[in-house]
């Protein structure tokens, strides 16, 4: 009997193992599925536009689990697509090379794809320029026919407008490529190790997002260019740990109260010639922020800042000249968001332009006149504005295009005409839209990802009618995630997302994971469910998982997104731990005992700051990539939040992780990628050698990498480790603290 009831026992024990086996590698096929299908987006369309006929769309396209993009066009009238061209016959069978400059443009653009990342189409919609490994191609669409332009190791290439010529930048100086007889010519010189010409410097495309560097005119006669001196600023080396041999990469990179690059503006003939340099106070006004010369009847224009970003102003320039007067100035005490679409959008006969404020409180759309005195105030704050789309057909009949609405975790589409009557909605369905519009057709391009797991691109008519979708290619999620968007109400609202198990029983106790940013410019919770995904495979381990967005994230009005200015993490802090514990009267699943706190970049700093902070909320802290001082940041976004450090010293010991690190009191998993160019691997270096020289025990993770990972299987892996790291001090019955000896 003894012999029976052992074989027994082991055969349950071997029973219990097989299903615990079979169960991990599920977990684990569901989250290669998501990494290798960049959460089932992969597939999807990418960056379409319409021809100005509105009889075809152009468009990128990858592999369902294939990261390399291939151009295409559809035909709208019946839906045929045909391939225009690939990599592939390009590259045959070699293998697509970056130069380093390169590499730094799509690191900035947060660009992780492959193959054709960009493409643009001429205005007449008879070509289109793709760049592939540093070199330019032409396609013909009428033929299907490419022809290769000379040169190699280009970055930045834009057609000029009337399709005849590319402007792009090779070694730092800016080139005409006159594409029927393909013949370059240099337009710039005197390129340095300090002096670039036609480039957007590190600053302006990390924190300002502007990527151009130069602009043509609407005529294609002449073209802006941006001249960077580098003079006095800080470099940075990075050297690949991995890769020792290989000698460290430099990049320019001011901290908070070191010297900026210095910038300047000036205008040269397609053809070569002296430069027309564009005067403005540079001293008083450093910050290129964005630059618009669209349309013929209407001015170049500059938007300028000064360093502090508490001063804005809308310049029109006089090319012939170099002169510039003032359309408008905005301020503020704590600093004037510098958005996408913050760029005067030009009628036709250039008598007006539309421009975003957030002058009144709440961002809102104005129509201003030619001498940028204020005309009307078109769609206002109340109506939930968000972004200006464009500008959808032309004359009597053009309609306003923007997003926005009265939920900020939704973004809808409106159109209403230029006489500003009440806007109607053209998007339906829960989710985040988007549109591309034109106006020399109303039909647009409207794109959706939305809460049900549709997702795509749909060409539409004037009133939003879908008339064909982009074909697709994507793998569908096999599950939703099980995911509620709430509002919950503790001394404020918080926008809140809660991710509970698919198996989850009501009246369990769960271990809480607060995933976590805080940090501005960002909103956390959205209704697009593919951001879920990720959240819900941590949730199907056993645990509930919640987002929430406090005071210094966009979306809510100025007061409540300035409120940090100052100091990063104590309202940030605050908030996120009101929200918790209000959320948990809602639903007393949530076990207050075991929390933990994780993110990346400001989250990864947020989390260090949590852990270290409130021992008594959180039991364990993941911090990835997390900003330790910011004194070793970057000048503009550091200083729009903080100021001068030699000005508010406090303002930087109260954000500073190492300032608190000798508190550490709950387990922290530190993950770093080693060769990170906009958080550098020095931050976490930073904090693990404090927490080592206060005898606090810590993890650290560092990864071959950047501040991106997209590797499927490093993904996997990294989160892997941390979900080991929650299952270690979560689910128990008491947290594991550190006391110090």
């Amino acid at each position: 009997m003894r012999f029976q009831s052992l074989r027994a026992l082991v055969g349950v024990c071997l029973l219990a193992g097989s299903a615990a086996a079979a169960e991990d590698a599920a977990s684990v096929r569901y989250f290669r599925d998501l990494a290798e299908t960049r959460s089932y987006s992969l597939g999807r369309p990418v960056s379409p536009k319409l021809t100005p006929d509105g009889a075809h769309a152009i468009f990128l396209r990858s592999g369902a689990r294939d990261p390399v993009l291939r151009l295409y066009e559809m035909k709208v009238a019946d839906g045929a697509v045909k391939e225009l061209l690939t990599p592939e016959q390009i590259l045959k069978s070699g293998e697509e090379q970056l130069t380093p400059e390169e590499k730094a443009r799509r690191e900035r653009q947060r660009q992780s794809l492959r193959g054709f990342t960009t493409f643009q189409l001429s205005s007449d919609g008879a070509r289109v320029l793709v760049v592939l490994g540093g070199k330019l191609f032409v396609v013909t669409r009428a033929d299907g026919t490419f022809a290769e332009m000379p040169g190699a190791g280009w970055i930045a290439p834009q057609l000029s407008p009337d399709g005849q010529f590319i402007g792009a930048v090779r070694g730092n100086e800016l080139f005409v490529i006159e594409i029927a007889k393909k013949r370059e010519q240099a337009l710039t010189q005197g390129e340095s190790s300090v002096l670039h010409h036609g480039v957007a410097e590190f600053i302006a495309q990390e924190e300002l997002g502007r990527f151009e560097g130069f602009w043509w005119s609407p005529d294609s006669k002449f073209l802006a260019y941006q001249e960077t001196d580098h003079t006095g600023v800080e470099i940075r080396y990075i050297a690949d740990p991995l890769h020792p041999e290989v000698a460290p990469t430099k990049q320019f990179y001011p901290r908070p109260g070191t010297p900026n690059a210095r910038v300047r503006l000036g205008v040269i003939a397609r053809g070569g010639g002296d430069t027309r340099w564009i005067e403005w106070d540079h001293e008083k006004f450093p910050y290129l922020g964005r630059v618009t010369w669209k349309e013929e009847k209407a001015p170049l224009t500059l938007y300028v800042l000064d360093r502090l970003q508490q001063t804005a102003v809308l310049l029109a320039a006089d090319p012939s000249k170099g002169s510039t007067r003032e359309l408008l100035r905005e301020t503020d005490s704590a600093w004037v968001n510098l958005e996408a679409d913050q760029k005067p959008l030009w009628l036709a006969d250039g008598s007006a332009f539309l421009w975003p404020s957030e002058q009144g409180g709440l961002r809102r759309l104005e129509k201003r006149k030619a001498d940028g005195s204020l005309s009307d105030v078109v769609v206002r704050g109340e109506q939930g504005f968000a972004a200006l789309v464009g500008l959808s057909g032309s004359g009597a009949g053009a309609a306003i295009v923007f997003a926005g609405g009265p939920d900020p975790r939704e973004r809808q589409i409106y159109a209403q005409s230029l006489a500003g009557k009440s806007p109607p909605q053209v998007t339906i369905g829960s989710g985040m839209h988007d549109a591309v519009v034109s106006q020399t057709t109303t039909r647009a391009l409207h794109g959706y990802n939305l809460m049900d797991g549709r997702a795509g691109w749909d060409v539409c008519e004037a009133n939003g009618v879908a008339i064909r979708s982009l074909p697709s290619v994507a793998e569908k999620a096999p599950l939703l995630p099980r995911v509620e968007l709430r509002r919950v109400k503790g001394e404020r609202e918080y926008n809140t997302a809660v991710i509970k198990p698919r198996d989850f029983s009501p009246g369990q106790r769960y271990p809480v994971i607060l995933d976590v940013y805080a940090g501005p410019h960002h909103q956390h919770v959205t209704a697009n469910s593919s951001g879920y995904l990720i959240p819900q495979w941590y949730a199907d381990h056993g645990y509930l998982v919640v987002r929430f967005d406090g005071r210094g994230t966009p979306g809510r009005g100025r007061d409540w997104e300035r409120a940090i200015h100052g100091n990063l993490i104590d309202i940030p802090l605050g908030d996120q731990i009101d929200a918790l514990h209000a959320l948990a009267k809602e639903l007393p699943e949530m076990d207050l005992t075991r929390v933990a706190v994780t993110g990346w970049s400001f989250g990864g700093y947020f989390s260090a700051m949590a852990a270290i902070q409130r021992p008594d909320v959180f039991a364990c802290g993941v911090a990835g990539a997390p900003v330790v001082t910011w004194e070793n940041y970057d000048t503009a976004y550091t200083e729009r939040y903080l100021g001068l450090p030699e000005s508010n010293p406090d303002a930087y010991r109260a954000s500073s992780v190492l300032a608190v690190a000798e508190k550490l009191a709950r387990p922290l998993l530190l993950i770093h990628g080693a060769t990170d160019d906009n958080v550098y691997f020095q931050h976490s270096v930073q904090l693990a050698d404090a927490l080592y020289r206060a005898g606090k025990p810590y993890e650290f993770l560092p990864l071959l990498g950047t501040h991106m990972i997209s590797d499927p299987m490093a993904r996997l892996r990294r989160e892997q480790r941390v979900l080991a790291f929650f299952d270690r001090h979560l689910k128990r019955e008491t947290p594991a603290s550190t006391p110090v000896p």
